[in-house]
């Protein structure tokens, strides 16, 4: 039985109930927007029953289920219907309609300061996972290592940030994300720092998946933070900042390490890094506030606690698990990532998609300098300029696709009488899901032909241009169908976009040895139309019901 499709289809025995012609208005859109629903009916007075099931089941507010974009019920300041008994004047919850204190009802400037700290924070960490690539024959024959065992020392940190986020992101919805975030980032410090002492292959590689593992935390607090503070309507523009500054991180890392390398020791890669690092843990302790509402109301209920003596104040969150131990809950939140990506189609399908676009890119990281100097004959710090194409693709990708998500998020909003469907940013993903093959295409053949160098770069503007406009859209559609466990989501999405980051690079001299550039990179394109295009009209026409019968039966 689908929630979703209880509160939108057929015509309601119920007093007052909506029927889905005044939700839509328009008959017409209706039937195409709800197609795979339309045999369904249902009475509206039934979602009583399910949603009671669904909220014992998983002890969060039912709004969260029904409506994703919709706040919860602590945040609206009202006491949840599945909330035991409790005497309103003890119940701590955010002031109803705003309320200084909730991450969403901050001053601007205060949420692009969060965001800014957290997009610098990503652009560090995820430069030092591509910073190396120019530096490999270098550290190969320093550290006698083997071609893959080289690539390995790459590609390890990657194979961190696949597992990093599954505890780290469940982690940040129990303790809050500040605590989380410093941690990390002093863990991460500590072992980017060791890499730069590294006398032998092993301490390097075992160093880089220990830093790897400190890294991870930007990807599963990404989400949870922009989920935190931004609300729907406004996503695209954070969206496009957030995501574009540690992308560049990817493309910038190789561009230095290449002047690194050719100029000095490579192990001056990860001293540099680690004092940028050092900079952003010294510059965030004072700046980043909490954001994780839940976090924020129990130590608000904690303190009226403290100074009143009267232990009655409490959250909804707390008098919900009243009688549940601390273990039951910390476990509960472990298992969340690995149950949504099992049992949700949506996250699953999420993960997928954006693990092949995360690996391809990966893959043409790890390559893109080898094209320069090997096919163009280029010294090691010109093939890094190369990656500007990349970085440019990204900018302008972030530039016009947020605030374009955001028009198109809002005009299909009003069109649909404020619905706020997290499917409303699907339209969106089709342009990207075309440009990217596209420039693979135009990359690959421009390098097998040994075509001016500006077209190859052209083509690589331009599937990074759509791999930005795809990733934007797919975590900003994460963000909204999952706004209380966003950092779960993202964890359990991120799994297999690091599997990808990683196992692509692996393969892909081989690929190119026996296929080329022209048909190595045709065989990723069509794979990337065939995975692509199905996948945002896919989600538009059966998003909804997936993720209604993944949460009722979770």
């Amino acid at each position: 039985m689908s929630i979703f499709t209880l509160t939108l289809i057929g015509q309601s025995n119920c007093s007052g109930a909506p029927s889905a012609k005044y939700i839509f208005g328009n008959r017409r859109h209706f039937r195409f927007y709800l197609r795979p629903f339309r045999r369904q009916s249902v009475d509206v007075c039934d979602i009583s029953i399910a949603d009671a099931q669904l909220n014992h089941l998983e002890a969060v507010p039912r709004d969260h289920f029904i409506m994703p974009e919709q706040t919860s019920d602590t945040e609206k300041g009202h006491k949840a219907t599945t909330t035991p008994s409790i005497d309103d004047a003890f119940l701590v919850a955010f002031k109803t309609p705003t309320d200084p204190s909730n991450p969403k009802d901050w001053h601007l400037s205060k949420k692009w300061i969060m965001t800014i700290i957290l997009s610098s924070t990503g652009f560090n960490r995820i430069m030092v996972s591509t910073i190396i690539a120019p530096a490999l024959p270098t550290i190969r024959q320093e550290l006698h290592m083997s071609n893959i065992e080289s690539v390995m020392a790459m590609s390890v940190y990657l194979l961190a940030t696949a597992f990093g986020p599954m505890v780290i992101g469940p982690l940040s919805e129990v303790y809050g994300r500040r605590p989380v975030l410093h941690a990390t980032s002093i863990w991460f410090l500590i072992w980017n720092i060791v890499c730069g002492f590294a006398q032998t292959k092993g301490t390097l590689i075992a160093a880089r998946l220990l830093a790897g593992f400190g890294a991870s935390a930007i990807y599963a607090l990404a989400g949870g933070v922009m989920g935190d503070i931004w609300r729907p309507e406004q996503r695209g523009r954070s969206l496009g900042l957030y995501s574009l500054i540690p992308l560049l991180g990817a493309a910038v890392g190789p561009i230095i390490g290449g002047y690194i390398a050719q100029h000095s020791t490579w192990r001056w890669m990860f001293w540099s890094t680690s004092i940028l690092q050092a900079v952003m843990i010294v510059t965030s302790l004072p700046l980043f506030h909490e954001t994780h509402a839940p976090t924020i109301l129990r130590h608000m209920a904690r303190e009226l606690r403290h100074t009143t003596g009267n232990f009655q104040y409490a959250t909804e969150a707390e008098v919900l698990h009243k009688h549940r131990s601390f273990s039951w809950i910390l476990v509960r939140s472990l298992t969340r990532p690995i149950r949504l990506l099992l049992f949700h189609p949506m996250v699953q399908i999420n993960a997928l998609f954006s693990a092949f676009v995360y690996g391809v890119l990966y893959l043409v990281l790890s390559t893109f300098s080898d094209l320069w100097t090997t096919q163009y004959h280029e010294s090691i710090s010109t093939s890094g300029l190369h990656y500007i194409s990349l970085c440019l693709g990204q900018i302008v990708g972030a530039q016009l696709g947020g605030p374009l998500m955001d028009f198109m998020y809002s005009r299909m909003n009003q069109h649909y009488n404020n619905l706020s469907l997290p499917e409303f940013r699907m339209p969106f993903m089709i342009p990207g899901a075309i440009l990217t093959p596209l420039g693979l295409l135009i990359y690959g053949w421009a390098a097998q032909k040994h075509t001016h160098w500006i077209v190859v770069d052209i083509g690589g503007f331009v599937m990074s241009f759509g791999m930005q406009i795809i990733g934007q859209a797919l975590q900003a559609y994460m963000i909204d169908s999952y706004p209380e466990h966003t950092s779960s989501a993202s964890a359990a999405s991120q799994f297999f976009r690091s599997l990808t980051a990683f196992g692509f690079p692996l393969f892909a001299p081989r690929m190119y040895e026996v296929l080329g550039y022209g048909w190595g990179n045709s065989l990723l394109g069509f794979v990337a139309i065939r995975i692509g295009l199905p996948t945002p009209i896919g989600i538009w026409f059966y998003g909804a019901r997936l993720r209604a019968k993944a949460l009722s039966s979770f």
